[in-house]
């Protein structure tokens, strides 16, 4: 058995596992802003960049398209998307519009392994903060896996495998503008706070004041990243 371990290991890796892989690391790049909104992509260049031949490359560029990361242009071949103020409400009128509806499926569906998952994630994403105090950010890796598993698992027990992918993909899409958003906490307090309450309504199976509670958190990153000037002139 431990004969054959090395062989498995030098396989050379399938043409899905390299786009796959090309999908991954562009991806970082992009939402960590080291490839920035607008930049050209160019084959040649991030073949060498990501040591990745140009065929899985392009297969990985095409997955993001799909997941609105990337635009293509035409012939002349792929670009980061921009960020814009109109962009960061159409992305987030469909996470609420799907982050809604399997809310409420989940609540009407969920049992005690549901709830655990959720009072689990919210733990561990606040210890974590308590770690880390003024030092937490959008940007690390650690976070971002726990903030993300945290919003998962409200959704977890809805029933559909559609709702939870269009919800991971628009939550990476947000990403971008999530991490401007985070700018504005002072430390974790109130970040926790928001989120403790939302878990507190979803647990009490209170689907109205959830679902509520729900659209104005992510209504509220538009909120942050692009404020209304007229609310300031009017203080």
């Amino acid at each position: 058995m431990t004969a054959q371990s090395p062989i498995l290991q030098t396989e050379p890796p399938s043409g899905d596992t390299l786009s796959e892989r090309a999908a991954a690391l562009i991806e970082r790049d992009i939402v960590a802003g080291v490839l920035a909104p607008g930049s050209r992509l160019g084959i040649v260049e991030l073949a060498k960049r990501y040591e990745i031949g140009p065929t899985p490359l392009r297969e990985g560029l095409s997955r993001l398209v799909s997941r609105g990361l990337i635009v293509g242009i035409g012939q002349r071949g792929f670009r980061v998307a921009e960020v814009s103020r109109d962009d960061l409400v159409d992305i987030t009128r469909m996470r609420t519009v799907v982050e809604k509806e399997a809310l409420r499926l989940a609540m009407l569906n969920g049992g005690d392994p549901w709830e655990a998952s959720i009072v689990a994630a919210l733990h561990q994403m606040r210890r974590y903060i308590q770690r880390m105090q003024s030092e937490f950010r959008e940007g690390a890796p650690e976070f971002d896996r726990l903030h993300k598993a945290f919003h998962t698992a409200l959704l977890s027990a809805c029933g559909s495998r559609r709702l939870l992918a269009a919800h991971s993909d628009l939550y990476d899409q947000a990403y971008r503008y999530r991490r401007v958003m985070m700018r504005s906490f002072d430390d974790g307090r109130g970040f926790i706070r928001e989120h403790e309450a939302l878990a507190d309504l979803v647990l009490a199976r209170d689907a109205a004041a959830a679902q509520a509670r729900l659209e104005a958190h992510l209504r509220s990153t538009v909120a942050i990243v692009y404020p209304d000037p007229k609310q300031g002139r009017r203080k």
